[in-house]
């Protein structure tokens, strides 16, 4: 089952494709702390920026941009989904444009700025990739919306009945396996381990897969991490798929309570250089508060230990344009630009 195991309560008849539980490739892995450490935390940590004080930049983006752009780019659009244009076609990743990651609208982490481009603005899409089932990941009300638009859902096993008990087309939606691979349009989608978990209620946890992707184009090369604590795994990666042009690394929302499926930063650049990455974007953070750092931390951090380690990182913008592959200036936007003014 490429890396995969099956829980060892699993059914003699259960089709090995698609187990009770999926577990991770390391059978010792213990997926958080104690609950209740966890949540005493939460009450008791004191925080100095827990969010932004002030509108964060976010650069609009149009459907008419999207369209017409000849170049590979990347442009973040929150946390951690993002929109490609590459090979002229749009890829979509963990597309998440609700206000709160939560299974309520009115209650749940709250989104720190707008989307750069709304629901309704969007062209159509070319392929969307998912990486796991949580919130913050899997948005019902983005997916239900982008329906008609999209030409095919890549998702984990398992994570299509969601979709389709969403509405979503069964047509349209493909689920893979660890070291799985889908070529759509001449681009090959290849979907890769990580180290975390999945669910949606306290009743279904495990139940679907959890992963990364590969997506490689005719010139260009990226990596999408999803979520992960770090392992062994992005160097088989790198050695398998890499050397990558761009690496969309998870950075943000860790704490030592649950260290095995979150990085923190050290780890997320090390793993990009595992990854074999040419230029580093780290994601997963400034856009909901899913921790108990401060919310510029991740950025400042991953910075700050990239230039130590002359790993180049690149911090764009809400919306920025980003050629993939190519550096840019730094640009610590999470400061307050007014400020000094």
């Amino acid at each position: 089952m490429s890396g995969l195991l099956a829980s060892c309560s699993s059914s003699k008849n259960e089709n090995p494709r698609y187990p009770a539980k999926f577990v991770n490739s390391d059978p010792a892995f213990v997926a958080q702390g104690n609950l209740f450490e966890i949540i005493k935390a939460y009450f008791t940590v004191e925080r100095k920026n827990p969010t932004p004080t002030f509108a964060l930049p976010v650069q609009a983006i149009t459907a008419k941009q999207l369209l017409t752009e000849k170049s590979d780019v990347v442009y973040r659009l929150g946390h951690s989904s993002v929109v490609m244009k590459l090979d002229g076609q749009l890829v979509m990743a963990d597309p998440v444009f609700s206000d709160r990651a939560s299974p309520f609208q009115f209650i749940g982490p709250k989104r720190f700025h707008p989307t750069p481009i709304s629901l309704a603005d969007l062209p159509n899409i070319d392929v969307v990739v998912i990486s796991h089932d949580h919130y913050d990941h899997l948005d019902k009300h983005s997916v239900k919306t982008l329906e008609e638009k999209v030409g095919v859902f890549l998702v984990p096993l398992k994570v299509g009945k969601h979709l389709l008990d969403w509405g979503i087309s069964e047509d349209k939606i493909v689920e893979l396996e660890w070291w799985e691979s889908k070529e759509i349009n001449g681009i090959t989608y290849t979907f890769t381990p990580t180290q975390h978990f999945s669910g949606r209620t306290l009743a279904d946890g495990n139940a679907t897969l959890w992963g990364s992707w590969a997506i490689k184009s005719a010139e260009k090369n990226v990596f999408f991490s999803g979520d992960s604590g770090y392992f062994d795994g992005f160097k088989e990666i790198g050695e398998k798929l890499g050397p990558f042009d761009l690496t969309m690394v998870e950075t943000g929302a860790y704490n030592t309570l649950w260290s095995n499926i979150h990085m923190f930063p050290e780890q997320s650049v090390q793993a990009h250089i595992d990854l074999q990455g040419k230029v580093m974007m780290p994601i997963h953070n400034s856009t909901f508060d899913l921790s108990m750092h401060d919310w510029q931390e991740p950025m400042e951090k991953a910075i700050a230990i990239s230039e130590a380690l002359g790993v180049t990182v690149v911090s764009p913008e809400i919306g920025q344009r980003l050629e993939v592959g190519e550096a840019m200036p730094i640009a610590t936007w999470w400061n307050n630009a007014s400020e000094g003014k």
